[in-house]
């Protein structure tokens, strides 16, 4: 079973970037989608952005749209999360997880079975 080990993240203030990765453990990315969720103090864990690794399709939440990209590593077999244009509401707890889901990208958690440890991610203003 693939375990999902995280890194990146840290403070940054507005404006600034970020990168975070999510490396598989164990097992490989193959005929998994990819997620990023997020989940900031007091409220619910939310979808981000997800890439299927399996032809590379990708989605994104409106609020990230345009800010966040995702893309996935082969030869580290990772998947990175760049964030660009960080604003304070993007500061979360942000969670990579794989889902065995093929080209299907869920934006759900239910079908997302293996989680990352987390990592903080924290924008000042």
């Amino acid at each position: 079973q693939v375990q999902l080990v995280q890194s990146g993240g840290g403070l940054v203030q507005t404006g600034g970037s970020l990168r975070l990765s999510c490396a598989a453990s164990g097992g490989t990315f193959s005929r998994h989608a990819v997620g990023w969720f997020r989940q900031a103090p007091g409220k619910e864990r939310e979808f981000v952005a997800a890439i299927a690794w399996s032809g590379g399709l990708t989605e994104y939440s409106n609020s990230v749209k345009g800010r966040f990209t995702v893309s996935g590593d082969s030869p580290n077999n990772s998947v990175h999360l760049q964030m660009h244009n960080l604003q304070p509401e993007d500061t979360a707890v942000y969670y990579c997880a794989a889902a065995n889901t093929g080209a299907r990208i869920p934006r759900g958690m239910s079908l997302y079975r293996n989680w990352g440890q987390g990592t903080q991610v924290t924008v000042s203003s």
